[in-house]
């Protein structure tokens, strides 16, 4: 699977841009604040429905614009697929295929798998746990649409549960049973979002450690460890137990929302012992590993975009990386870099096939 084509209307800082990729490598250079960023952003857009940075709408949209629109043409299986994202802020947003559009945003993802791998993601290791949980339904909503769904309606119940525990608060009347009917309705995606993160962890780790190793030299172990309220009991009796707690904070306490990963190097907590370079290579060994189990449970290989790698790494240890892509036979790859000729003499050197794009303030020029 790969990206022919992509076509930019007022997003971003890019008025009108239309432009056309290789299917294996593309390098996109350029100063910073000039578009690079921006251009992998849309095509994450095109295959996630969202930006990868959490932006809402409303900012992607160029200065002084009512909208925005997205059309990417993909190549999967020998099959051409248009798909267009049309956007106008505070109105209900349009995903087309081929011209007809999904009832529900949520039948988009994962039909055209991506991972996406910035300087920001070292949040993984240093943030809260929101990040971690993050990871993992942006990697099981591709897989498992199922997950989506629970996680959909999980997430749905929870909102409604929090405002109703803040009205008890304003009003000062309580009624439990709204509560027993909330806590019921959230119990069965409850437990089959836990049981497949369960799943997914068990899998995930080995696949994450061989990378880790390579990345490394085999240099340290890492291994991380999955956190949930439920490896303690089962979700209902917990909120039953908590309700209490529930009504004094004004929020629901315990449950698959607080879920949460425990980072280790060398038996250690990543967090505190790690140096920077250990945390970067942990970081992008996630991240690859995501890539690789997508790979093997959606029978495609996914796009990998690759924002500013040399903020994560050195040249050596980029070769490194790239010798590691190339060996596995990733699929299509897009590459920022400050640097004019950078990547571009690493990948010559390579002697693989890439194709070069300039951005200069939303204006892409091919070289």
């Amino acid at each position: 699977m790969y990206l022919k084509k992509i076509k930019l209307t007022n997003f971003k800082n890019y008025e009108a841009q239309t432009v056309d990729f290789s299917e294996k490598v593309n390098c996109v250079v350029g100063l910073n604040g000039m578009g690079k960023t921006n251009l992998l952003d849309a095509v994450y857009y095109l295959c996630m429905c969202k930006s990868h940075f959490g932006v809402r709408d409303s900012y992607l949209k160029k200065h002084e614009t009512a909208f925005f629109r997205l059309e990417g043409q993909f190549k999967k299986a020998r099959k051409t697929y248009k798909i267009v994202a049309k956007v106008i802020p505070k109105e209900k947003k349009v995903m087309e295929l081929n011209a007809v559009a999904y009832d529900r945003l949520a039948e988009h993802i994962g039909q055209f798998p991506v991972v996406m791998i910035t300087p920001f993601d070292s949040e993984l290791a240093l943030e809260g746990s929101e990040v971690r949980r993050k990871f993992l339904d942006n990697t099981l909503s591709q897989i498992d649409s199922d997950y989506l769904n629970a996680l959909i309606q999980y997430n749905r119940l929870l909102k409604q549960r929090n405002a109703t525990l803040k009205k008890f608060a304003e009003t000062r009347k309580i009624d439990e049973g709204l509560l027993v009917i909330f806590d019921e309705q959230m119990d069965v995606p409850a437990q089959l979002i836990y049981q497949k993160r369960k799943a997914f962890s068990e899998q995930f780790i080995p696949i994450f450690q061989e990378f880790y190793k390579i990345i490394s030299n085999g240099q340290e172990t890492v291994n991380y460890t999955y956190r949930s309220h439920l490896n303690e009991g089962e979700f209902l009796p917990l909120l039953k137990e908590n309700r209490p707690k529930d009504l004094i904070l004004q929020r629901s306490t315990v449950g698959i929302h607080k879920d949460d990963l425990t980072f280790k190097i060398e038996k250690f907590p990543l967090k505190k012992f790690a140096s920077q370079g250990q945390t970067k290579s942990f970081i992008l060994a996630l991240k690859l590993a995501q890539y690789e189990l997508l790979r093997s449970k959606k029978n495609i290989a996914p796009i990998l975009l690759l924002d500013d790698i040399f903020d994560k790494l050195d040249k050596q240890r980029v070769t490194q990386l790239l010798e590691l892509l190339f060996a596995k036979d990733f699929g299509q790859i897009f590459f920022t870099d400050t640097h004019k000729n950078r990547l571009s003499d690493i990948l010559t050197k390579l002697d693989t096939d890439f194709k070069r794009f300039i951005i200069n303030f939303g204006e892409v020029q091919i070289t």
